[in-house]
């Protein structure tokens, strides 16, 4: 057999054995890594994290992980609330992946012709941050997927999100709530108040080119959409300067008291959103959220 054909016998024979190394390397996430563990295990290191590691090596830089676990308990409620009202209004309700978002995503995206795949949920980015790294791949998106689908099979929404408050990223080695607390505000994450959280939660799209603290276009109308939302839902009650500028800003009506105790009667926790709202800065127009880094599809 000529040279020539016998290497193209050989490409052709890499291709089932590509294909079923693929198969493998998808079929994996349904069983490893063992997600039970995190039911009662702190993960003290992510994926992300030793990716954030290794590029803060490749350029020279000496940055060190700053994370401080903290219990749910012990976080916030304004900001628990703010930060589901930013990155997944439909938390309570949805089982891992929100399609009506993904839909507009991905139409958006038609639209525009850039392929960014947005609307992932706290769960998917969850998945991410744990296991996976920024990639862009369709691999690297299947995986999250597999592993979004187990994460919500065998974690209680309340440790789904208290894992994910964290281990989300709040800036350059900052890591998880309190650390990120700690350094924007000098104060734990249980004492954040409902406008700082709004701060924080803002920036989470993309925490390394956004500051809390900073006077930006984004962060400003971003956060006061978050926390006019909580104004609205209940969630803080505007001081009596507030309610004089802006008399439409009053505390929850009698409609918003009612659907609070049906949330109630659900099983959600009282004052978590329980549905998206139309005003919700994850929809809105004017300040569409960008992927976070090393987040998007």
């Amino acid at each position: 057999m000529p040279y020539e054909g016998k290497s193209k016998y050989r490409i052709l024979l890499l291709f089932p054995l590509l294909f079923f190394l693929l198969l493998l390397s998808i079929g994996s996430s349904f069983f490893f890594p063992d997600i039970s563990a995190l039911k009662k295990e702190n993960i003290k290191k992510t994926s992300f994290m030793e990716y954030r590691e290794d590029e803060w090596r490749s350029k020279g830089k000496r940055i060190r992980i700053r994370q401080t676990w903290t219990p749910l308990s012990r976080i916030s409620p304004y900001l628990v609330k703010a930060v589901l009202i930013a990155e997944d209004d439909k938390f309570w309700k949805h089982e891992g992946f929100d399609f009506e978002a993904i839909q507009k995503a991905v139409e958006k995206d038609i639209r525009e012709k850039k392929f960014k795949f947005g609307a992932s949920t706290i769960t998917q980015q969850l998945a991410k941050n744990l296991y996976l790294t920024p990639s862009k791949n369709p691999l690297r998106k299947i995986k999250e997927a597999i592993l979004t689908w187990r994460l919500e099979r065998k974690l209680s929404k309340k440790r789904i999100l208290e894992l994910y408050l964290n281990v989300a990223e709040w800036g350059e080695g900052i890591f998880g709530i309190d650390a990120a607390a700690r350094h924007y505000y000098g104060k734990p994450a249980s004492a954040l108040g409902p406008e700082e959280s709004a701060r924080l939660a803002s920036v989470l799209p993309n925490p390394r080119k956004f500051n809390p603290l900073g006077n930006t276009r984004y962060v400003e109308n971003r956060s006061r959409i978050i926390y006019s939302i909580m104004v609205k839902r209940g969630i803080v009650i505007p001081s009596y300067e507030e309610v004089m500028k802006d008399p439409g800003t009053e505390a929850a009506t009698a409609e918003e008291r009612e659907a609070e105790r049906e949330r109630r009667s659900e099983g959600i926790p009282p004052g978590f959103p329980g549905e998206a709202l139309q005003e919700s800065p994850r929809n809105h127009e004017e300040f569409p959220l960008p992927p976070p880094a090393g987040a998007s599809f």
